[in-house]
Formats: C-alpha cells, structure tokens, sequence
C-alpha cells in the first residue's frame, strides 16, 4: 500500500476538530456534518462488506476478523497497513472517503451510523452488512474513557455527566437504544449479520467461524485458529496496525490506550447502585418487546 496515502490520511486524521452537530436529529461530530452530503452518497458496491457498529462495540476487533477472512489468514498481508486505512472509515470523510472510492474489490467499510443515515446505495446494493453490538453497560465506561484520549472528541467530563448524557442520547452518533435497536429490526429486510460482543468474547471461533460463513468464505480449522490467536485482545493490543499507536495528532494514549481491557463485566468497577438502578429501568422500558437481549456479565 502506497506508503504517501497512509500518512496524507494519518495527517488529515489529526485536523479534525471536537466541534459537534447534528443530522436529522442525531448528534454527530462537526466534522462530519461538513462532509455528509459526500458521505451520505456514497456509492457502494455489490461486493461490498460493511462493517457497523455504535462506537465501542468491538469494531476494530471485528474488522481484523473480517480483513484475515479474505487474506485467507496470511498474518503477513494483514500488517500492510494500519486498520483505519485497510477498513475505510465513511465519517472520517476528506481522504480516508477519497481512498475508499478508489480501493478494488472487494473493499470492507466501516460506519458507526445509526440504520437510518446509512448511504442508500448500500441498501440498492444489497451489501453484506455485519453489526457488532455490545451490552451498554461496558459500552458507556469504554466511550468514556475513549472520548478523554480522543482529541477529536468532546471532553466527556466527570463520569456522572457522562452516565447522564448516554442515557438522554447526546453522544456523537446518537442515542445506543436507538441505534442497536434500529439495526436489529433492519436484520430481516437485509444481509445484516448481527453479531454480540460478548459472544465473540465467550467463544470468539464460533462467532468468526459465523462471519466467515457469512462472507462466503470456506477455511480450514488451521486457519481459523490463526486468525483467532491474530485477533485476540493480547495481540492486538501490542498490534501497531490495530492499536492506533500510529495515530498520536488523534489519540492521546498517555490518558488511555486505545484498548483498554476488552472484557464483559467492567461496568460494575464504575456504576454507583444509583446508577444501575437508574440504568435497569431505563433499559427495561426501552427494550421491551424488541427482542433483543445483552448480556452485561458472563
């Protein structure tokens, strides 16, 4: 890979601004409401595998998966580049967009949009879709401490403003009810394959044996297990091209790396009693008759 275009888009990384809007009602960085237009129509391709998620979801951990899947597990291949430029990120807009649009088939994107602002090509397209979705409990103490090493982001303040902004939903890319649930409910009209962090975290073979399947792909058992030690949280920890340690204009990684601990459960380290109680309720009512299930431990 063109060793210029990774670092013009490294560079441009760094340029964005914390700066927030909105689209149609969802809180969005700024930076991504002055690209939307370009954004929004994007034209994908039959061939396409999109990866979705809300933000801290096991995104990064699934596009490993994905890229290893069509490099049918060759390790080496996988290094070429960083994972932001392998998997173009849509929002991330000025060249990463650009590169995105010349990258051959078949190309793996990456959106952290809620089901309603997807590009409409992908759904004339009837692109293969793969949705990460993790339990909110792990996925608001993993946007937290993200937001407060991601320099592009809001300062996300003390933890109890936090806690009270995700559960109204004013969060850069909307409220995680909204969009786990609007995903769930657009798996049957589409090639969506909803998959849940905690599954992968549980039996992460399974869940890649599930994906491979998905994309069409057939690999031996050899292969699979390389592809499972290669995205293990251990390895892609101390991974240059998944770690983000190439990115330091973005990501200040003396405050947090970029993974932190990759585990189910980790909630329960920051939410007061009042705040689960809180959050129970809040999950009870929103969920109901969806469903969908998480699970916050295992």
């Amino acid at each position: 890979m063109d060793p210029a275009i990774i670092e013009k888009i490294i560079q441009e990384s760094g340029e964005y601004t914390s700066d927030m809007g909105e689209i149609d009602g969802v809180p969005m960085l700024q930076d991504t409401c002055n690209e939307w237009d370009e954004i929004y129509n994007f034209q994908a391709r039959e061939d396409d595998i999109l990866v979705a998620s809300y933000p801290k979801s096991g995104t990064t951990w699934m596009q490993e998966i994905m890229d290893l899947i069509v490099l049918e597990g060759d390790v080496q291949k996988s290094m070429r580049a960083p994972c932001f430029i392998k998997v173009p990120f849509l929002e991330l807009g000025k060249t990463s967009l650009k590169y995105a649009k010349v990258t051959p088939s078949p190309r793996l994107l990456k959106v952290h949009l809620p089901v309603q602002l997807v590009p409409p090509s992908f759904w004339k397209k009837n692109t293969k879709i793969i949705y990460v979705a993790r339990n909110p409990k792990d996925c608001i103490v993993s946007y937290y401490y993200f937001q407060k090493m991601d320099k592009t982001m809001p300062d996300p303040g003390p933890f109890t403003d936090y806690f009270s902004s995700f559960m109204t939903g004013n969060m850069p890319w909307g409220n995680w009810f909204d969009h786990v649930i609007g995903w769930w409910k657009a798996k049957d009209q589409h090639q969506i394959l909803y998959v849940f962090y905690e599954d992968m975290i549980e039996d992460p073979l399974r869940e890649i044996k599930k994906v491979m399947t998905f994309m069409g792909k057939d690999l031996s058992e050899e292969v699979l297990q390389r592809i499972k030690h290669q995205t293990s949280f251990k390895i892609m920890k101390e991974n240059p091209v998944a770690n983000y340690s190439n990115l330091p204009s973005v990501f200040d990684l003396s405050v947090s790396t970029f993974m932190r601990k990759g585990k189910v459960g980790d909630w329960k380290d920051h939410f007061l009693v009042s705040q689960n109680e809180q959050f129970d309720a809040e999950y009870k009512k929103r969920m109901e008759g969806s469903g969908l299930q998480f699970r916050m431990e295992l």
